[in-house]
């Protein structure tokens, strides 16, 4: 209980901070150049784990400073974030809080099910697909049996083309605007080949009786 009280002092501290000063955080990054890559990088993994300004904000604004480099920061800030959410939620004392959290969404019972099929491919997907709430997500993966290791590589790969895609706008705001359009088709594309592999492999998987398998542990100790 102790620690669970600390997660949210310490969490509800994060909070208020960025808060304060996000439109200061916000500005630096703008002005920022090489020689504060880590500090962004740092920021970045808070403004994504604790979004007090919309992610894709951010992202851009790391795009329009960095360039194609500022996607490799934008992807990595939110992959860490999601990281850290998940151990939080298995790790700090936050299971009953992210059951509650899953229960809420209607993506719920489907995700539960297609877990049990391919936990790996399944989370690579929901990744790119932007109408899934990242937060859902990771709540999810930090309550199921999912390992550490498959949650984080999933994660990792999964979040790859909207990361870029939020920095490379940023980007060709300030250089060429023109670009967005390419980018614009290029996405649709790519939403086109996920939605192919959702039909294809994931869609078959919610129509498959339930196999009487609770995919989410009641204790730490029923994880993988």
């Amino acid at each position: 209980m102790r620690q669970k009280w600390l997660m949210i002092a310490l969490t509800a501290g994060a909070v208020l901070l960025l808060w304060i000063y996000r439109n200061d955080l916000l500005l630096w990054i703008e002005q920022a150049d090489a020689s504060s890559i880590i500090p962004v990088t740092v920021i970045a993994v808070f403004m994504s784990l604790f979004p007090v300004i919309p992610y894709p904000i951010v992202g851009g604004v790391i795009g329009a400073a960095y360039g194609p480099a500022g996607a490799l920061i934008v992807w990595f800030g939110s992959t860490a974030a999601s990281i850290i959410f998940f151990m939080m939620v298995r790790y700090g004392g936050f299971q009953a809080g992210g059951r509650k959290l899953i229960a809420k969404s209607k993506y719920s019972d489907k995700i539960t099910l297609m877990f049990e099929k391919n936990a790996f491919m399944v989370l690579t997907v929901l990744r790119m697909i932007p109408v899934i709430p990242s937060i859902i997500l990771n709540a999810y993966g930090g309550i199921s049996r999912i390992s550490f290791f498959i949650y984080s590589i999933a994660s990792a790969i999964g979040k790859i083309p909207a990361m870029i895609l939020f920095a490379m706008i940023g980007h060709s705001i300030v250089t060429n605007p023109i670009e967005l359009l390419y980018m614009a088709v290029i996405y649709i594309i790519f939403l086109a080949i996920v939605y192919v592999i959702y039909r294809r492999w994931i869609r078959p998987a919610e129509k498959m009786p339930q196999s009487g398998v609770n995919y989410i542990p009641d204790s730490p100790a029923d994880r993988i």
